[in-house]
């Protein structure tokens, strides 16, 4: 049996070493608040969370079937988390019974292995049952075909075998053993034999002749035990290891049922939450990537995932960036342009997780890899100056990129003049841009900004933050070309310059202002 719930023909590989930039994509994305709304204290869910949400899926259709099993799960979620229950049950129940299934030692193996299989078969039953009650209401293609396996491979007729089985493993009237001698007089060819060796009234009672022939040892007789052991041992190796195989078969099922399931559970935490803040969430149209295909990207009141579930009000951007691969945002500071580069990357990370979105709509085109480049404060780690810190990050990333990979850019190659940050942008774009790759830049460079609004402009989206004559802030971007200012008097007066001093404007020195 397979649970099948995050790949329709494959287990996901909860081994896989994560990708490449994690640490750094985590970081300046802000997962983490994610996945502890998602996973709460929960080590193990939090891990299984973070390994689904950061391994991109690259395949549209099996997007869309996590999607739809989602979809259920919301519409059913206490049966979804009975079923969690279950699987955690079962291998909580496992660890708690007495077993020597390494011991080597074929009478302790087969002993621990029966125990073990017993409370994993009543664990099934309750799967079974919880199947045949509320398995009817699933519509998606995963959980349907999960409750079609539990009902078929699950039936009576598998549950009373089983239990024949185990009860036969006790070997309560004996273990019935035939053998041969050899040349020798040693014993050979040791088989298991079905069936039982009580003997009957008749034969008790000397009527009729006796079918098996027996011995009693002394109880000081350790040799004899030793040797009537070995025999035993020999008897039972094959059958000991069989039930054993079948015990960590059953585990194994379990314990990916728990950790697929553990995902969904976790996923429907977040909806809660989400919906709790009035956040609007949608499942986003994932649309094939790659093969010289133009990217898409479209979405109507975009959201920072990570932003509201701190904070009560989060403003939404809509943005129409269909076939172009460059996207360059600039404006006032503190104008929403980083939270509208993670709300991105975050939105492509849920995507391609099978997850819901936190915006009204989105269809983006799945890429093979999303990273991020943003701005690092100075710190004591430092062992060179910051642009040779950033550098360094950028040539790590270089070393993982290719075709159809996101690249999110904030406020990078600012530890230098504008003159030579705006050339180290403008070659990085260029070569990744001619390499196939999605590029998201968000810079007060006006040099490096409008050298792609002058030579590139028909590929390239320029959005702006804007600010408002007295100084204020709406939060969202504006389709609008880049302007030789951002606004740096607003930091000024605001760190205690001279308000008499304030003009309607400021230009050309103040690009360098942090974001």
């Amino acid at each position: 049996m397979k649970a099948h719930l995050l790949h329709p023909d494959a287990d996901f590989d909860f081994a896989a070493q994560l990708p490449a930039g994690h640490e750094d994509l985590s970081q300046d994305l802000e997962v983490g608040t994610l996945l502890t709304t998602m996973a709460g204290s929960d080590l193990f869910l939090r891990d299984v969370s973070e390994r689904v949400l950061l391994a991109s899926v690259t395949d549209p259709e099996v997007i869309r079937y996590r999607q739809q099993i989602l979809a259920d799960c919301i519409a059913h979620p206490d049966v979804v988390r009975q079923m969690y229950d279950i699987a955690v049950g079962a291998l909580r129940d496992k660890r708690g019974v007495w077993g020597f299934l390494t011991s080597g030692n074929p009478s302790s193996i087969l002993s621990g292995a029966v125990n073990q299989l017993e409370v994993l078969i009543a664990r099934l039953r309750q799967l079974r049952r919880l199947a045949d009650e509320q398995g009817g209401a699933f519509r998606s293609a995963g959980l349907t075909a999960l409750v079609d396996s539990l009902r078929r491979d699950l039936d009576d007729e598998y549950f009373d075998t089983v239990a024949r089985q185990l009860r036969q493993l006790r070997f309560r009237d004996g273990v019935p053993i035939s053998a041969q001698l050899d040349r020798d007089n040693s014993g050979i060819g040791y088989v298991l034999r079905s069936g039982s060796t009580r003997r009957g009234w008749k034969e008790r009672v000397g009527i009729e002749p006796r079918s098996v022939y027996a011995f009693t040892l002394h109880p000081r007789d350790e040799a004899g035990a030793e040797a009537l052991s070995d025999l035993t041992s020999r008897g039972i190796n094959l059958v000991a290891n069989a039930a054993a195989r079948s015990a960590d078969h059953v585990t194994s099922y379990f314990t990916m049922l728990r950790a697929e399931l553990g995902f969904y559970v976790c996923c429907l935490r977040l909806h809660d939450e989400l919906i709790a803040r009035d956040v609007p969430v949608t499942f986003p149209e994932p649309a094939a990537g790659g093969r010289g295909r133009a990217p898409e990207l479209t979405c109507e009141d975009l959201r920072d995932a990570s932003l509201a579930l701190r904070i009560d009000r989060v403003v939404g951007n809509d943005i129409d960036a269909d076939g172009k691969p460059l996207l360059i945002i600039t404006g006032a500071s503190s104008g929403g342009k980083s939270t509208f580069l993670r709300s991105l990357g975050l939105a492509q990370l849920m995507l391609q997780a099978g997850l819901f979105v936190t915006a009204r709509s989105l269809r983006s085109s799945v890429c093979r890899q999303v990273f991020t480049h943003f701005l690092r404060e100075e710190d004591a780690s430092m062992v060179s100056g910051r642009l040779d810190e950033e550098l360094s990050r950028m040539s790590a990333i270089a070393d993982h990129l290719g075709p159809d990979c996101l690249v999110l850019f904030n406020e990078s190659f600012a530890a230098t003049n504008e003159r030579e940050g705006s050339e180290i942008g403008r070659q990085v774009v260029r070569a990744l841009l001619a390499a196939g790759i999605r590029v998201c830049f968000v810079t007060h460079q006006f040099d490096f900004a409008d050298s792609f609004h002058r030579l590139q402009p028909t590929g390239t989206v320029f959005l702006r933050a804007p600010r408002q004559p007295d100084g204020q802030r709406t939060f969202r971007l504006d389709v609008a070309e880049p302007l030789p200012t951002s606004f740096g008097a607003d930091i000024y007066y605001r760190i205690g310059g001279w308000l008499g001093e304030q003009t309607a404007d400021v230009s050309g020195a103040d690009h360098a202002d942090p974001g």
